[in-house]
């Protein structure tokens, strides 16, 4: 969220949704929008810590989670340098600002699978092309994506069924099994990503082909 929507967050800002679920509700902010953000235990245990100490806080209770010492962009600027204090600590050389958390946290979010539209929702932006300028999206971003496209695709072209013949007598009968398990080998190795798997069946298919062509040399004309 943004550092604005941050120092508006209410005292009951945290609510429930769902067995082992919780999302923040931030209020209306820079493009008046509000949202349901979700978040995990950790951020629900810190909630709970900031609740507690606005509990033993001597200013006045105002419903939010966060006291102000004055207005709102006093607590903003207290923030800010909170956060640069941090840092300094830390050692970190580079001027970090809250806004960029933003950027960090769209682009992992994305990464780890969160779609687009919902990356959207999240950051309460109002168009993708807004949210576009927010994410980092690398070579390696999109190597992940072309593997797993590859691996699972969403939409697969229709494979060939295995035709039912009757098998017939003899070496004959051999033969036709053989390029039955051929066939139904070549259909499961086309459904395997790149990699070991698919290379030893490749090997098999291989094998059986030189079977088939030794067996039919033993077919009496």
């Amino acid at each position: 969220m943004r550092i604005g929507e941050c120092a508006d967050l209410s005292f009951d800002c945290l609510h429930s949704t769902g067995p082992n679920q919780w999302a923040i509700h931030v209020p209306l902010g820079k493009l008046k929008t509000e949202r349901m953000v979700p978040v995990d235990s950790f951020v629900c245990e810190l909630v709970q810590r900031l609740r507690f100490f606005r509990s033993l806080d001597s200013l006045p209770a105002d419903g939010r989670l966060l006291g102000r010492p004055r207005t709102k962009e006093a607590l903003v600027r207290q923030l800010r340098d909170y956060l640069h204090q941090v840092c300094h600590v830390v050692g970190l050389p580079t001027r970090i600002v809250p806004h960029q958390f933003r950027h960090s946290y769209a682009t992992e979010m994305l990464r780890a699978g969160v779609s687009l539209l919902a990356v959207m929702k999240l950051l309460g932006h109002t168009s993708p092309e807004m949210t576009m300028r927010y994410l980092d999206v690398v070579l390696t971003d999109l190597q992940r994506e072309f593997e797993l496209a590859r691996a699972k695709p969403r939409h697969l072209v229709p494979q060939p069924k295995v035709p039912f013949v009757s098998l017939r007598p003899g070496l004959n009968g051999v033969i036709d099994s053989l390029l039955a398990a051929q066939h139904v080998l070549e259909m499961f190795r086309r459904t395997l990503p790149n990699g070991t798997s698919r290379r030893s069946l490749d090997r098999l298919s291989n094998r059986l082909t030189k079977i088939l062509s030794e067996a039919r040399k033993l077919v009496t004309p």
